[in-house]
């Protein structure tokens, strides 16, 4: 490896390393999401499953709960995206919430299959980048 080689190896550990923590933004958000969105699934699912006059907690964020009368045909205001909710039925609200679910736990996986293949070009790159300073050192 020549001088220059071993700067443009190094400048592309720099950029794997960039890049990394980039994905790493993106998976901790998609987390975050994932998590919302199965408290939503799990809110919808006790609204399907109680009677009308039933008493049920509503989650309100910051683990933080309300109680909530059911209504004899319950209603869910949905965010379609956009900024934009629409009012579905409970079960219509919760096969659109289960798809959400099923996006963003695949988006997770494809992007944690990128981080590793990353990390992976990454600590091969190291490696020979740490394995032509130990030559030179000789």
């Amino acid at each position: 490896m020549n001088d220059d080689e071993l700067r443009q190896a190094l400048a592309t550990l720099e950029a794997y390393k960039n890049q990394l923590n980039a994905l790493t933004q993106q998976s901790q958000l998609l987390q975050m999401s994932f998590e919302e969105t199965v408290r939503a699934s799990e809110t919808l699912n006790a609204f399907a499953k109680a009677k009308e006059g039933d008493e049920i907690l509503v989650p309100v964020g910051a683990s933080s709960f309300v109680t909530a009368k059911v209504t004899a045909s319950p209603k869910a205001v949905v965010g379609i995206g956009n900024k934009i909710s629409v009012e579905k039925s409970i079960d219509e609200a919760s096969k659109f919430i289960g798809d959400n679910l099923a996006e963003i736990k695949d988006a997770l996986t494809k992007l944690n299959e990128s981080m590793q293949e990353m990390n992976a070009a990454a600590t091969n790159l190291a490696a020979a980048v740490q394995q032509e300073y130990q030559r030179r050192q000789q």
